[in-house]
């Protein structure tokens, strides 16, 4: 499993978004080998910073804010 400081770990999260639409952050976990818990800290503070945005379509996923 790899492993990232915060920091590291919310820049990936970006990169990978910017490779899709919308996705899920069990999906981005995956992508990233590492925990979702991980990955949740790492979206809250991206939200909380307005660098992502959460989608609710039946269920949520997060994606990057539209320019």
């Amino acid at each position: 499993m790899a492993e990232y400081t915060q920091e590291e770990l919310m820049a990936k999260v970006l990169e990978v978004l910017a490779t899709k639409d919308k996705m899920k952050n069990k999906e981005i976990a995956t992508i990233l080998d590492v925990k979702k818990k991980e990955v949740d800290l790492a979206v809250n503070e991206l939200a909380k910073q307005g660098k992502v945005e959460f989608l609710y379509l039946g269920t949520s996923y997060v994606t990057l804010p539209k320019a």
